[in-house]
């Protein structure tokens, strides 16, 4: 390769790494306006309640036509009045807080719901190098914050709720603390919500409408409230990892930020959807989720349908950006409700549904526990279907058993690394060498090359069989590669969600879920990454040890040799513990290049097969007898 020709490829590498810092910098973006958030005043039902200031915004109904169904045939729309409240002074509603060892929980009078969650093990900001001291929202996790509308709320017909105040109260019991939410509505409805605290991340949910009439109440369809989907803290922007989940019984449907937007392959823009609405009477259960944790609705009996849509979050202030700038500064969230059929309740009668709710990390063993009490497969949630999540499953156990030895989560993966590299050093031991001796075997191989070079076919053949008189392989190269490859993607997968790993340190990285940003060059605001660099050079110095594959044009060659720099583009903002295993996998690589090196014995190689004999062809030898 010649000089022009690299200075070309280190452009290039250095432009990738550098485009969107550059961007960034010369277009920073722009926060959205203060008032887009803002939704009209809507009368309030009841005028008596107009210091409540809540209004309705129609994000459950499908207005825009864009609407795309799932596999399952769904049911009619929203109801006519279907619409979650946003309320421009929520600081007029009641508040109660009950806590246990794992959580605290804030109900609201403003629909009877669940305000947030927030989970004491887990805080909102994990240490990483850019958002390290950095931290001004709440102190721990939160679920269901900064949405506008409270989970466990019903939404639909104005006589459903009225002006949507309820009555909370706590009621201590032997079982634990209850929180009650109940109201009563002029038509002869009465609604009690009854929250019942446990001492894990589930909480029992039973509501009750009454009739206390002497007539039959109709109660219309109404959506009832899982909670929203939102960033983990102000500075996260991976609405990659954010969504709605539901399960139909067999299979779980991820509904996230690239279905809303539509994209063709991915890539080009598209119609944009606005809303989400599937299922068929098989809504076993409806989750909001982010990267690391989940809130999941259970109903009883499975939900008739489930809408989800697109929202926008609260932006930071003017004042807010001014002071840091690493704020995410447009969020986006995405709220869900399980759909309710209408119902008629009798004189004196009652309709009483009950849900389950967890409210917490997705934690695999945790998960699988409740999945198996309940046999409703919530364990999905992690995403560890198809093949690659089999692996990703079998990672997760081997490192937390480990972890549970005494072992570090950073040291865990150098573990997992040394033990799976064990297991495969005789198949690639076996490649290295075979992959050496057929560098050894070049001259004679062109050879056989030349001779044949008019009959392909026979070039083959002959080549093939000088190869297995010599013990090599030309697929040995590359299967120990194609064995690591689940492996890969096993962690890939496993890191997207493994909340063990948030907050994790490891020498000088202080949380392994996220890149290891020891600094930022100053103007462009460019991360420092150690580990990716590391990685990149390891893979160097394993490609230059790595003998050639045989027949390679010797340009080919040294494309490849820096081919693997591509991986440092690729991983320099993901998960360290992705870029910890890799470097370790590729210094252990390297280790068992010189050992082969150094116990392998030359072999002279075999004579070619006895091929001359043919080079002159059958009928030239009739005419030369003759």
């Amino acid at each position: 390769m010649d000089r022009k020709s690299i200075i070309i490829l280190v452009a290039c590498f250095l432009l990738l790494i550098f485009w969107y810092p550059l961007v960034y910098t010369i277009y920073p973006p722009e926060p959205k306006p203060a008032d887009t958030n803002t939704v009209a005043q809507a009368k309030a039902p009841e005028s008596t309640t107009a210091a409540t200031n809540i209004t309705q915004t129609n994000i459950f109904r499908d207005t825009s036509k864009t609407n795309v169904p799932s596999r399952n045939q769904p049911l009619a729309q929203s109801p006519s009045a279907a619409a979650p409240w946003t309320s421009t002074n929520q600081s007029a509603a009641d508040t109660i807080t009950v806590e246990n060892e794992l959580a605290i929980y804030t109900f609201t009078s403003l629909g009877g719901g669940i305000k947030s969650v927030k989970l004491k093990n887990y805080p909102e900001t994990a240490t990483n190098g850019k958002t390290k001291d950095k931290n001004t929202g709440p102190e721990l996790a939160t679920l269901n914050s900064p949405s506008p509308v409270p989970a466990l709320v019903a939404i639909g017909d104005e006589q459903l709720q009225g002006n949507g105040i309820f009555e909370l109260s706590k009621i201590s019991t032997s079982t634990g603390m209850v929180v009650r939410a109940q109201k009563e509505l002029t038509n002869g409805m009465r609604w009690i919500k009854d929250f019942v605290i446990s001492n894990s991340y589930l909480l029992n949910a039973q509501v009750k409408i009454e009739n206390t009439t002497s007539e039959p109440i109709e109660v219309p369809a109404y959506d009832f409230t899982i909670g929203a989907s939102t960033p983990i803290n102000a500075y996260d922007d991976k609405t990659t990892f954010m969504g709605i989940i539901w399960y139909d019984g067999e299979d779980a449907q991820f509904i996230g930020d690239s279905w809303f937007q539509n994209r063709t392959l991915g890539c080009f823009p598209g119609t944009p959807r606005t809303f989400y609405s599937g299922g068929n009477s098989n809504v076993f259960w409806g989750a909001a989720h982010n990267q690391f944790f989940v809130m999941a609705v259970m109903p009883e009996t499975p939900g008739a349908s489930i809408a989800a849509t697109k929202i926008d979050l609260p932006r930071p202030t003017p004042e807010e950006i001014a002071v840091n700038k690493d704020l995410n500064l447009n969020p986006i969230g995405f709220q869900a409700a399980i759909r309710s059929p209408d119902a008629t309740i009798p004189p004196g009668g009652s309709l009483l549904k009950n849900y389950k709710v967890y409210a917490g990390p997705k934690k695999y063993n945790l998960l699988s526990k409740i999945s198996a009490s309940m046999e409703n497969d919530l364990d999905t949630v992690m995403n560890y279907g198809g093949f690659f999540g089999f692996f990703a499953k079998i990672l997760l156990l081997s490192m937390n058993g480990l972890h549970s030895f005494g072992l570090s989560y950073g040291w865990t993966i150098v573990a997992i690394t040394i033990i799976v590299k064990t297991l495969f050093w005789p198949l690639t031991n076996a490649s290295t060498k075979s992959m050496k001796r057929m560098a050894e075997l070049q001259p004679q191989m062109k050879a056989i090359q030349e001779k044949y070079k008019d009959d392909p076919k026979k070039m083959n053949a002959k080549t093939m069989e000088f190869m297995k008189q010599n013990r090599v392989n030309p697929m040995g190269g590359c299967l120990p590669m194609l064995l690591q490859i689940p492996v890969f993607f096993g962690f890939f997968k496993m890191l997207q969600s493994a909340v063990e790993l948030r907050g994790a340190s490891f020498l000088w990285v202080r949380d392994l879920s996220q890149p290891d940003t020891v600094f930022t060059v100053p103007g462009i605001d460019f991360p420092v990454n150690p580990l990716p660099l590391i990685m990149g050079a390891s893979m160097l110095w394993q490609a230059r040890l790595t003998p050639p594959s045989p027949g390679m044009d010797p340009v080919q060659q040294k494309i490849m040799r820096y081919m693997p720099l591509i991986f440092v583009v690729f991983l320099y903002n993901y998960s360290t513990g992705l870029t910890l295993y890799w470097t370790v996998q590729n210094l252990l690589s390297i280790v068992q290049m010189k050992l082969t090196k150094k116990t392998q014995t030359q072999e002279p190689a075999k004579p070619q097969p006895a091929a001359a004999k043919t080079a002159t062809p059958k009928k030239a030898r009739k005419r030369l007898k003759s």
